[in-house]
């Protein structure tokens, strides 16, 4: 049985990551914009879970969400981008999703449903810092010449 080098290749340049990036990038640049336009989504949720400064605190995140998604997205500077984004989504853990582990009503599999997208993010961005931007990426066209990255 012949294999194809395509299939045992490293997917480093692989154009396929676009789909991870435009996941990635989507929901964390949606996520910025209502930070903005839902105080629900934004001052009052960040009040809610008791940052110092919320209305200061939700549009500070906000903003790192809107422009690091749309790099992400761009495929630009996808590995700086990636890990300001990784920060916003393991504090988001930590202060929303940890705590559901110790209250009565909810517990660790009540957590762990609730968590389910926040984990997909993280191993995502852990993905994107990894790997890159990949093939259709601006990182690709502006620096891939020179790109030498291994597995």
């Amino acid at each position: 049985m012949k294999v194809s080098k395509t299939i045992l290749a490293p997917a480093w340049r692989s154009r396929s990551i676009v789909f991870v990036r435009l996941a990635a990038g989507l929901i964390f640049f949606t996520q910025g914009i209502l930070k903005f336009t839902d105080p629900r989504m934004g001052v009052i949720r960040f009040t809610r879970i008791g940052f110092p400064h919320p209305d200061f605190t939700a549009h500070f995140v906000g903003t790192f969400e809107i422009v690091c998604g749309l790099l992400v997205i761009a495929g630009f500077a996808t590995r700086i981008a990636a890990i300001p984004l990784l920060i916003v989504i393991l504090t988001a853990i930590a202060t929303t999703k940890i705590p559901e582990l110790f209250r009565p009503t909810q517990g660790f599999w009540f957590m762990v449903s609730d968590a389910r997208t926040d984990f997909a993010m993280t191993m995502c961005l852990l993905f994107l810092i990894r790997a890159g931007g990949g093939g259709w990426s601006l990182d690709a066209r502006l620096f891939g010449a020179r790109d030498s990255h291994s597995s």
